[in-house]
């Protein structure tokens, strides 16, 4: 443990000030953009937090976790704030039961620019409209785990650094580079003319079988994703190539998640 942990009996403890109110939308955005901070949750994404070009500020946890924030936190930044509450104080604190008993408050960090993810990068992942804090999570979880080098989003793009983004990609979304796309969607025609040979990812019958697509050694290849319901816009797809997952007859789509999963696997099989 980064030092002794520090009991905490009361939700308005203002050592814990910046754990209050995690379902309040406006009030998060609002503060965690004021004090540059994110939420951390759950003992295995703190331990990618505390791995992470990401500085830890404190965490607060059940007593019954010590154990796993203890094990997370092994070899990180000494010195880490760590409080202790009971599962009431918790919830009161948060604003919601932490079934993971693990919350943590972490560094913001100067934002990237879209030039330094794409440097160096053969594969990325664009996303226009994803809303959506779980799916931008499975989508950079996957994307981790299949060698994806980073993501760019479009300016409507839920935060990155949301804490259920965070917590479902277990804490990958911290080790994935990642920058705005801006001007949209003029910035995928730049791409384009980078070099960048950009799929747009469809269900349209009529759109090229992604198994068809075949890459040369120093192909860099950026795949184009849109929000669950609308999927890409017009204007973003006509700037890129479309391409489509073979799916049986009578099913409509697949969730996003998946879709990028399915698709980031085949381009770099």
């Amino acid at each position: 443990m980064p030092n002794v942990p520090e009991a905490v009996t009361d939700p308005a403890d203002p050592r814990i000030a910046g754990y209050v109110g995690l379902t309040d939308a406006q009030l998060r955005a609002g503060y965690e953009a004021a004090e540059g901070l994110f939420v951390v949750e759950g003992h295995t994404a703190l331990g990618r937090a505390a791995r992470s070009r990401h500085r830890l500020r404190s965490v607060l946890c059940l007593p019954g976790r010590l154990g796993a924030v203890a094990v997370a936190l092994d070899g990180a930044r000494p010195g880490v704030p760590v409080y202790v509450a009971d599962r009431g104080v918790l919830a009161a604190t948060a604003g919601f039961d932490v079934h993971r008993g693990v919350l943590a408050l972490a560094e913001r960090g100067e934002v990237r620019a879209a030039d330094d993810v794409t440097a160096g990068a053969r594969t990325l992942l664009v996303l226009e409209g994803l809303s959506d804090q779980e799916n931008l999570g499975a989508i950079a979880r996957s994307a981790r785990a299949l060698g994806v080098d980073g993501l760019l989003l479009d300016p409507t793009t839920a935060d990155p650094l949301g804490r259920r983004a965070v917590r479902v990609s277990m804490g990958e979304l911290l080790h994935l580079p990642w920058a705005r796309l801006v001007p949209w969607p003029d910035a995928v025609t730049t791409l384009v003319d980078d070099g960048w040979r950009v799929l747009a990812l469809t269900p349209a019958a009529d759109a090229l079988d992604i198994r068809a697509v075949h890459r040369s050694t120093g192909d860099r290849v950026a795949l184009l994703l849109g929000a669950e319901g609308p999927g890409l816009t017009a204007a973003a797809m006509a700037r890129a190539e479309r391409v489509r997952i073979p799916i049986a007859d009578g099913v409509d789509s697949l969730n996003v998640g998946h879709a990028a999963a399915v698709a980031a696997w085949q381009l770099l099989a």
